[in-house]
């Protein structure tokens, strides 16, 4: 794939042998940030881990102190006073099982987290194959399968982001935006990387973080020397 102008200029900043610390990893990925929108920063973490084996799944949640710049929108399934609770936080859609419908038939998707009520499970598990593929499942680790519903939602609006390996063990996760300031990203980072840390799965074997880089959206990645992680 042919890459444009302004990225081959940006790819020319970075030492693509080099892994770089934090604070010149942060600052030289908001320089290579050259696109005409505010870019997202996302942090790709590959593992040692091997998914297949449940006891090397790493997965979990995390509040960002700086949020992630983007409005999130939050759909609750729940029954009863939860429904107008979970409104009440600011959930931007609220509803049971008439809701099934609109997903599985007319193809609704007009949200980013999905959080149940445990009780809502059952119906919930019928968007299997549509909410699943697109990693919007509600789940008891990250925190959106809960009878707290105003403490998940205020969570998510203040920059909640989920973590979880893909098929080839690797981690994305969003860290912000390209506007914000050098130490928000790095607040944000530092955030994320203790709560990864911290998941590592106890019956790993090896090396754990194989590498870290930092990307914008549009732009190239600048690896972070992980040393300092392990």
């Amino acid at each position: 794939m042919k890459k444009g102008k302004k990225y081959v200029e940006a790819a020319k900043l970075v030492d693509r042998a080099a892994a770089y610390d934090v604070a010149e990893a942060i600052a030289l990925v908001k320089k290579v940030s050259v696109a005409k929108f505010d870019e997202t920063i996302e942090a790709h973490i590959r593992t040692g881990c091997d998914g297949r084996h449940a006891e090397q799944q790493v997965r979990g949640a995390v509040v960002l102190p700086h949020g992630t710049g983007k409005t999130v929108r939050v759909l609750v399934f729940a029954k009863g006073d939860k429904i107008d609770e979970a409104l009440a936080a600011g959930a931007d859609f609220a509803g049971g099982e008439e809701l099934i419908p609109k997903i599985q038939n007319e193809g609704w998707l007009d949200f980013d987290v999905v959080v149940a009520t445990p009780d809502m499970m059952g119906v919930v598990g019928r968007l299997g194959r549509v909410l699943g593929p697109k990693g919007l499942m509600p789940n008891p680790k990250a925190g959106t399968v809960t009878m707290d519903v105003t403490k998940a939602v205020n969570d998510i609006k203040a920059g909640k982001i989920e973590y979880r390996l893909d098929k080839t063990n690797i981690i994305h996760v969003p860290v912000g935006k390209a506007s914000f300031t050098e130490e928000q990203l790095a607040d944000n980072f530092q955030t994320l990387m203790d709560a990864v840390v911290k998941a590592k799965p106890s019956s790993l074997k090896g090396q754990y973080l194989r590498s870290i880089t930092l990307a914008p959206t549009m732009g190239p990645g600048v690896k972070v020397n992980t040393a300092r992680f392990v």
